[in-house]
């Protein structure tokens, strides 16, 4: 049958009996929602699905010391501005309950706000609208990104992306599909993002 990983970002970890598992490499075309060891970002392959941390981990590993989550909000709906964010979490001082920000309730987000204000360095860039109506959605994302990072306070080593499509950086670029809900960092960042965006919605 399927395997089952319970991958709550505030956990961090997976039972350990499910990580020792013998899985044999299945056959054919994954159905979905299958857990998959030949699928990059899946449990056995390049990304953990259970470990909120293997990508910065992973970046740490290979000399990158400051490294950088970045998300948006405001891609989807049709008015108001985009707003993207660049988060640097401290790794001794990460708040408990880092989740994508589209799975926390609005008291949850605005709570995690403050604490990643607090603890993290953070960057924001907002494409207006009229951006937006000039240069279509995608480069106003990929614009309010770079801004992101150019108001951090420190320039990252490395950045993780939501996403398939990164803006051009100086610093070294990955990007993950379903970011928010695989990497803390980008996670904490989609957090900020939302949270500013609902905030000039008011």
């Amino acid at each position: 049958g399927n395997l089952e990983c319970d991958h709550y970002l505030d956990r961090g970890v997976c039972d350990l009996e499910f990580l020792l598992l013998e899985v044999p490499m299945p056959r054919g075309r994954p159905r979905k929602g299958e857990l998959r060891p030949d699928r990059p970002g899946d449990l056995f392959g390049s990304g953990p699905a259970c470990d909120p941390l293997f990508f910065e981990g992973r970046a740490r590993a290979s000399g990158f010391t400051c490294i950088a989550g970045l998300d948006e909000a405001g891609r989807g709906p049709l008015a108001g501005p985009v707003v993207a964010a660049a988060v640097i979490l401290d790794p001794d001082n990460i708040p408990r309950g880092l989740n994508d920000s589209k799975k926390l309730d609005a008291e949850t987000r605005e709570a995690l706000f403050a604490q990643i204000v607090k603890s993290a360095k953070i960057g924001v860039g907002i494409g207006d609208e009229s951006r937006i109506d000039r240069d279509n959605i995608l480069a106003a994302t990929m614009w309010a990104m770079a801004e992101a990072v150019q108001n951090l306070s420190d320039a990252p080593h490395y950045a993780l992306v939501d996403g398939n499509r990164a803006p051009k950086l100086s610093c070294g670029v990955q990007t993950i599909v379903a970011g928010d809900a695989r990497s803390l960092s980008i996670a904490a960042a989609s957090i900020i993002a939302k949270v500013t965006r609902d905030r000039i919605m008011v």
